[in-house]
């Protein structure tokens, strides 16, 4: 574990404000920093937020206009950019967040060049090759927060679904964070059992219970897929944003590497000759420690699981063309 760590987070927006919220509250981090250029919002939600730290633990907010605040911290998550419209997809945002980060990247290693760097800001997979090149650091240690939200959101339909805890799911969304994602489904499991294998109730599905068991069906798991991959769409149209669920993972994947966990998470980060890909980054599963990414894990794939995933890396490889980041 770092002792004494400090976490930093750029943008103090919807998004920034939850993530530094969930980290107080769970007590990701011993400082938590908050940078912002809106000198007055920043400095009334570090106020707000230090104002509740007597029910927080041991924690300490801090933060301003000045991206000072960042010096010295273990991690720097980066929230700061566009904001996503209803109806719009996270690449349409691609060419403005990539030249804040052409900027930024620099003085954000020049301030804290001993941290690891996540980035949130859609869409998190052009930006994190963007990232990585404009800092110059390797891979593991500019990465996004990827399909871990994602996965959350297929975990939870998952688990309403079969009737079991959220805890006792195990499924990963891969590849983009974003239109082209898709579930692993050849490697989901119900506690030990594999969900191919899973038998659902007729009752829940829609009959009497008296008529045995069903497998899930490949509509159900379309569908499914479906609802995952426009969660956030509805969450945007419904509330202007999301923030809340993003912030929880964000923490999630901040613990992870300040207590030198070896967690398993599906960051996005610049793949080299993964399952034949490279230069772009996607989300596969990864083991996150204190020095960010330690391993990228060779999971099994489905010939269908391949297709897609070639697909997702063609998807993302075209915006990078497009920027000029390939």
């Amino acid at each position: 574990m770092i002792e004494n760590s400090k976490m930093a987070i750029v943008g103090a927006g919807a998004v920034g404000t939850s993530l530094a919220y969930a980290a107080l509250i769970r007590e990701s981090a011993r400082e938590v920093a908050l940078y912002d250029i809106n000198s007055a919002k920043v400095a009334a939600e570090v106020l707000d937020l230090a104002h509740g730290t007597q029910f927080t633990g041991a924690s300490r907010v801090t933060g301003g206009d000045d991206l000072d605040v960042v010096s010295g911290a273990n991690v720097v998550v980066i929230t700061a950019g566009a904001r996503q419209h209803p109806g719009q997809s996270r690449l349409e945002m691609a060419g403005v967040n990539v030249e804040i980060l052409r900027g930024l990247m620099p003085k954000l290693v020049e301030r804290a060049p001993d941290a690891i760097f996540v980035l949130v800001t859609n869409p998190v997979d052009v930006l994190a090759v963007a990232a990585q090149q404009f800092s110059g650091l390797p891979p593991a240690r500019v990465f996004g927060s990827g399909t871990v939200l994602d996965s959350s959101r297929l975990r939870w339909i998952l688990s309403e679904r079969v009737g079991v805890a959220i805890s006792n799911v195990h499924a990963l969304i891969v590849g983009e964070h974003g239109d082209s994602e898709f579930p692993l489904w050849s490697q989901a499991r119900i506690g030990p059992i594999s969900l191919a294998d899973w038998m659902l109730s007729r009752s829940a599905a829609g009959a009497s219970a008296s008529a045995g068991s069903v497998p899930f069906t490949e509509a159900e798991f379309e569908s499914i897929a479906d609802d995952v991959k426009n969660a956030a769409y509805r969450v945007i149209e419904g509330k202007g944003a999301t923030n809340y669920a993003i912030g929880l993972s964000g923490a999630r994947i901040v613990e992870a590497i300040l207590r030198d966990e070896g967690a398993v998470l599906p960051v996005s980060s610049v793949l080299t000759d993964y399952r034949g890909v490279s230069r772009v980054a996607l989300s596969v599963p990864s083991v996150v420690d204190a020095g960010g990414i330690a391993r990228v894990i060779d999971v099994p794939f489905s010939a269908k699981e391949q297709a897609l995933f070639e697909h997702s890396a063609a998807t993302l490889r075209a915006s990078l063309d497009t920027l000029g980041l390939a």
